[in-house]
């Protein structure tokens, strides 16, 4: 468990971004994920929104699917791809509740043997030689659900491939921990309803695809405050929610011209 939409174009005229913004309101009514921006032509990008009554809010994990739902009440706060447990190293199903949160946490199990300039990954406990210190992999916005098991940043790959942590993007998961607190409730579930309607509509990341960063940015602990996507959008329903998210595609387009 260690290891490692945009929508192009733009209105042109009056009329076009009248519906444009009574297709967003309508979308937001029906449940906020309906008009989530699942994809990009650069870093992976998703719209999550900032609850009304954080106290309200649950995690519900689909492993068939592979997906979090961020959820309060009936409203989609967020909803992005996971990586899941192996058979071998299963994530477990059940009710439970955060237990804690760490932006950066490191692992205990799996890392890196430091000496002076040389970084040898390995095992805890297992130095390769004399004179090496221990720094674990790093394991960003931790969010514990169960004793050894958590949701924390990692690549998220389209099959099981964790060690039954739960791994999300890096600026989803910079996302996915705001919109958290310790007691929020985690429902993990082979499959979920929401599989057939919000999940149909999420995009997966590619960043599986990427090679590791080097082992000299993995040890720093200036690797915690790289730039991640923390915006949250404001509360699905609301005005200033509409306008956001309405503006979106335009700054969208614009930035990928």
């Amino acid at each position: 468990m260690i290891f490692h939409s945009s929508r192009s174009g733009q209105t042109t005229s009056w009329q076009s971004w009248t519906y444009l913004t009574l297709f967003v309101a309508t979308a937001l009514f029906l449940g906020g994920c309906a008009s989530m921006s699942t994809t990009s032509s650069g870093p992976y990008h998703v719209d999550a929104y900032a609850p009304v009554q954080p106290k309200n809010v649950k995690v519900y994990v689909s492993l068939n699917a592979e997906i979090v739902y961020v959820m309060e009440g009936d409203t989609c706060l967020l909803a992005t791809p996971i990586t899941v447990g192996t058979p071998q190293n299963p994530t477990p199903t059940g009710n439970f509740k955060v237990t804690e949160k760490n932006p950066t946490k490191r692992s205990g199990e799996y890392g890196f043997w430091v000496n002076g300039a040389t970084a040898v990954s390995g095992d805890a406990g297992k130095p390769p030689g004399p004179g090496y210190s221990y720094v674990g992999y790093p394991m960003a916005n931790w969010v514990g659900f169960a004793p050894g098991f958590g949701f924390h940043e990692g690549y998220v790959w389209p099959i099981p491939h964790s060690h039954g942590c739960l791994r999300i993007n890096k600026n989803a998961s910079a996302k996915f921990f705001q919109l958290v607190q310790v007691g929020t409730p985690v429902i993990i579930a082979r499959s979920l309803p929401e599989d057939t309607t919000i999940g149909k509509n999420v995009v997966h990341p590619t960043d599986y695809k990427d090679p590791d960063p080097p082992a000299a940015e993995l040890i720093s602990p200036n690797y915690f405050t790289e730039p991640r996507d923390r915006q949250l959008l404001p509360p699905v329903g609301t005005a200033a929610a509409t306008t956001s998210t309405a503006a979106a595609p335009a700054a969208g387009a614009a930035a990928a011209q």
